[in-house]
């Protein structure tokens, strides 16, 4: 009965955020509540679940709201202009280059193995350039997020750390067979980016206004003019500030990637420096920061709200009791193959499971069951692992994706029905590629 309701609350929030018909805050609350109370929870319980919850996403809230008012500025201030002015040079309008540099780009940005900083670094810079050359902002999403889901292999990453815990391997160990397929999946990554690249091309030849040639320079700076959400009054630059403001995020970015001092405490700091240099004035100061507070604190909310939800979901037991009942419902002959028949439906799981549950719950029941059949538990966790793992940013339960929808001005639904077929399609190909190589058995 568990796991028929935590199947039924999930589905329907997943239902319900694909829909459009519902704000995330709402599904995200009221469901798991109405579940919780079904399965047999009172309210005192669920209150000390929620609780429980809100501990998980907090820093990520507190990240959230300081990194958002922190771009902002950077944004008034002018800091990405010249960054996306040259970009425009390089790739002289060529939406290919452009979804080819994001690949890479963001690969580079993962490399501390965090999603949240990743999109900090990403979007911020980049989702403007994409707007310029009117280029879907959920292609930018789609591209980056698998990068960085094929960055999120190496060993400090969170999949591998917990999938060592479970089988008890060192993180380095599992970590070095998959340095060749990271760069398998690297090099089969950009050539998906040409591939939607050429696709994006004939999408933006079809709108009023734009013509078959490659967007120029000029072209481009002219769009900027037009019905760009980025328009900003132009007395807020700060040109002569412009390598004090470089300097400041990219010390910033070294915070992160450090890891030393918490994110969020980072990025209070680096936005009372940044607003203290480029605006002086304490009237200033405060109208930057009600200017970008309403999309950080909306997203803050939504964030939270996920939390509940994860909280309520966890503590009840209904993750583990699905992940659990989902494995004994499966026919007889599917058994001994089961890590693979969970590898390629790996990234749909994403969006029904939570990360730890799909980890700590689903994955040491499987490697018990298949390891009767002389699978060794390594193989069985690459499988799982590798057929997961890519469609980390497309999953509900990842707070770091509602980061970036929230710097994006995106919808989870409209995302989830843009990226889930190609981050499907991917997640299998690398399994198969695992396979040809012999990561997995």
């Amino acid at each position: 009965m568990l796991s028929i309701i935590g199947f039924a609350t999930i589905l329907i929030i997943v239902l319900l955020l694909l829909s459009g018909r519902i704000t995330p805050i709402i599904g995200l609350v009221l469901v798991p509540v109405i579940g919780a109370l079904l399965a047999g929870f009172g309210f005192a319980e669920i209150g000390v679940l929620f609780g429980e919850g809100i501990d998980r996403v907090m820093s990520v809230v507190i990240m959230f709201i300081f990194a958002i008012l922190f771009f902002g500025v950077m944004q008034d201030a002018g800091l990405f202009d010249p960054i996306i002015n040259k970009m425009i040079a390089f790739s002289r309008g060529d939406v290919i280059a452009v979804t080819v540099g994001t690949v890479i780009i963001a690969a580079i940005a993962h490399l501390d193995g965090s999603g949240a900083s990743t999109f900090l670094i990403t979007i911020p810079a980049l989702l403007p350039l994409y707007k310029r050359l009117r280029m879907s902002p959920y292609l930018l999403l789609l591209l980056v997020g698998l990068s960085a889901s094929i960055m999120n292999m190496v060993p400090w990453g969170g999949p591998i750390g917990r999938t060592a815990a479970v089988i008890g391997a060192d993180p380095t160990e599992l970590w070095r067979p998959l340095i060749p397929l990271q760069i398998i999946a690297m090099v089969l990554l950009i050539g998906l980016a040409v591939i939607l690249g050429l696709r994006e091309k004939r999408r933006i030849s079809k709108l009023p206004d734009s013509d078959n040639a490659e967007l120029e320079v000029a072209a481009t700076l002219e769009l900027t003019n037009e019905k760009s959400k980025f328009e900003k009054d132009e007395s807020l630059a700060r040109p002569k500030l412009l390598w004090v403001n470089l300097l400041l995020t990219l010390g910033v970015i070294t915070m992160l990637v450090w890891g030393i001092i918490p994110a969020g405490f980072v990025f209070m700091i680096s936005l009372s420096i940044a607003l203290v240099i480029n605006y002086p004035k304490v009237n200033d100061q405060m109208e930057r920061i009600k200017a970008h507070a309403p999309n950080a604190l909306l997203m803050a909310a939504i964030i939270l709200a996920a939390g509940s939800f994860l909280g309520i979901l966890d503590g009840t037991g209904m993750l583990q009791s699905l992940a659990t009942d989902l494995v004994t419902l499966l026919p007889a002959f599917v058994v001994p193959y089961l890590h693979l028949v969970i590898g390629f439906l790996g990234v749909p799981f994403e969006l029904v499971l939570s990360t730890d549950a799909y980890y700590f719950a689903l994955l040491p029941v499987v490697e018990q069951i298949v390891s009767g059949y002389g699978v060794e538990a390594a193989s069985a966790a690459y499988a799982m692992v590798i057929g997961n793992i890519i469609g980390t940013f497309i999953s509900p339960f990842s707070p770091a994706l509602w980061l970036a929808l929230g710097l994006a001005g995106l919808e989870m639904g409209k995302h989830i029905r843009y990226s889930f077929f190609w981050v499907w399609g991917f997640s299998v190909v690398l399994i198969v590629a695992a396979m040809l190589i012999g990561v997995i058995a």
